[in-house]
């Protein structure tokens, strides 16, 4: 896809902020405010989000079964329906409207617009309509940028025969992260990053991680966060940070020297 980095100063900050769906419901006034500073102070902000909590909702009211394999939901084509209607019709709106209430220029995206998140299947026999990024529309991201709109991204992507496929929101902030030349990724989860004997660490390096991991200090579902912020690293972004809804938390880096300032 074609992008316009000459279109931007040398000087200017890309941030892609990946907000969890557990996250999201807890949020407050001055979580959206933070974003508003970020923006004045000159950072051009992308926006995806997930929605679990609230797709489980709607799931289990309709009487659908979900369950996960490597971490991943399994999408039935009874779930990717309601997978579809809850990101894109109930969880993304809300997310705009609370950004606009911020007084921040938002408008809501999935990828069925302007092919923005060209998908094909992840492994159909395996975990159903669940899809992998091939290609991110970054025109269309880079137009609302240029006017100061912020792209809010769903992760529902879209195959070349326009089936909905369900999109990890990991996965899907690395990939755009990573196609738009953004310089961090933030993925806000509900804890302020990696604690270590009870204190939150401001940075940590990949062998640190490694370590932690082995010492017990890093467990349970922070395990494969960590993990695909190193995969991130690795594949090209500059930085990336796991923090709570204060936006300041944990910097993940290949090395110290390697460091920048956290939020």
């Amino acid at each position: 896809m074609t992008t316009f980095k000459s279109m931007h100063h040398t000087a200017r900050k890309r941030m892609v902020i990946k907000l969890g769906g557990s996250t999201l419901e807890g949020l407050n006034e001055s979580f959206f405010e933070n974003f508003k500073k970020l923006q004045d102070s000159g950072v051009e902000l992308i926006i995806t989000h997930g929605g679990g909590p609230a797709i489980n909702r709607e799931l289990a009211e309709r009487g659908v079964e979900s369950h996960a394999v490597n971490g991943i939901r399994v999408t039935s084509e009874a779930a990717i329906t309601i997978v579809q209607s809850t990101l894109i019709g109930k969880v993304n709106p809300a997310l705009v409207h609370e950004l606009t209430t911020a007084g921040i220029a938002a408008i809501g995206l999935n990828g069925f617009d302007g092919q923005l998140l060209v998908a094909d299947y992840l492994d159909k026999d395996v975990y159903g309509f669940v899809g992998e990024v091939k290609a991110v529309n970054t025109s269309l991201l880079e137009a609302l940028i240029s006017v100061g709109i912020v792209p809010v991204i769903a992760c529902v992507g879209a195959d070349e025969h326009g089936q909905a496929l369900n999109i990890n929101g990991d996965t899907v902030a690395s990939e755009i992260a990573l196609a738009t030349d953004a310089d961090s990724l933030l993925l806000v989860t509900d804890v302020s990053g990696i604690r270590v004997n009870d204190e939150y660490q401001t940075k940590a390096t990949s062998s640190l991680i490694d370590q932690w991991i082995e010492e017990g200090h890093i467990y349970g579902g922070m395990i494969p966060k960590v993990q695909g912020a190193l995969e991130c690293l690795s594949a090209g972004i500059p930085s990336v940070q796991i923090v709570g809804d204060s936006l300041v938390g944990t910097t993940i880096l290949f090395s110290i020297s390697k460091s920048h300032s956290s939020l």
